[in-house]
């Protein structure tokens, strides 16, 4: 049994949501029914878009009880903050694999929009697997996908999440966590630079089981001559003022 096949056993069976146990195998369901018409006029508006009770509590608190199983990370040694980053296998166990997998059959249209509008000749496939299989190709195959589990004076610093020639411009952050019981401050931030401009911050309100769709590092904005233009965005996580918080990134492509 692969690492990711014992994972699944332990976290992800078809048990019925409610009770602290596994998270249910349905992921499908949630996702077909989510507003997305909605969601792409939120990301071409702000660069996010947010699903509120993404995971109902149980199910976020059965994720983020699993930090300790995963190859672990150092922010500090990266360069990106401090605290800690439990990267999952490259095989994802479900649901995270289904999530992965029907995400981004959705946000591929979005995300060959905003490559039209930029002007790039680049089609995202319509599947994922393909997709992966084109960044494997080209030498990205380290995963990308992690719990974040920062605790008291931790935080994460503004990044982007962009290396190698195989990038999805979207990803998906989820809080495992509940702010103002579980942790103090940590909160969720995004910052967008325009040329000629100021950087425009945001702060995401997540909260327990809350998720939000991201642009990965650029997207398309569209100036006052009816022209777009490429606005560059990264996200970081503010200092945690007490307790621990932890959250989860998806994402869609792999690292060199």
């Amino acid at each position: 049994m692969t690492r990711a096949e014992a994972m699944q056993a332990e976290l992800f069976t078809d048990s019925p949501p409610g009770h602290g146990g596994p998270i249910p195998m349905d992921a499908d369901v949630v996702i077909d029914g989510l507003d997305w018409p909605g969601i792409a006029a939120q990301l071409d508006a702000e660069g996010y878009a947010l699903l509120p009770q993404w995971l109902t509590p149980d199910q976020a608190r059965s994720l983020g009880r699993h930090a300790a199983a995963l190859e672990r990370a150092s922010l500090a040694h990266a360069g990106l903050g401090q605290g800690s980053l439990h990267y999952f296998p490259a095989d994802l166990p479900a649901p995270l694999a289904a999530w992965r997998s029907d995400l981004y059959r959705r946000l591929a249209p979005i995300a060959n929009r905003w490559s039209d509008r930029l002007g790039s000749a680049y089609r995202y496939p319509r599947e994922l697997a393909p997709f992966l299989r084109s960044g494997r190709q080209a030498g990205q195959a380290h995963a990308l996908t992690h719990l974040c589990q920062l605790r008291e004076d931790d935080y994460v610093a503004l990044h982007q999440r962009n290396e190698g020639a195989h990038v999805f411009p979207l990803q998906l952050v989820a809080l495992l966590a509940e702010p103002g019981r579980d942790f103090t401050g940590g909160e969720f931030v995004m910052t967008e630079q325009r040329p000629r401009m100021q950087s425009r911050p945001m702060v995401l309100p997540l909260r327990l089981g809350d998720a939000a769709l991201i642009a990965t590092a650029h997207r398309p904005v569209r100036g006052a001559s009816g022209a777009d233009y490429r606005v560059s965005l990264k996200h970081a996580i503010s200092r945690v003022l007490g307790g621990s918080r932890i959250g989860l990134e998806l994402s869609f492509h792999d690292a060199p």
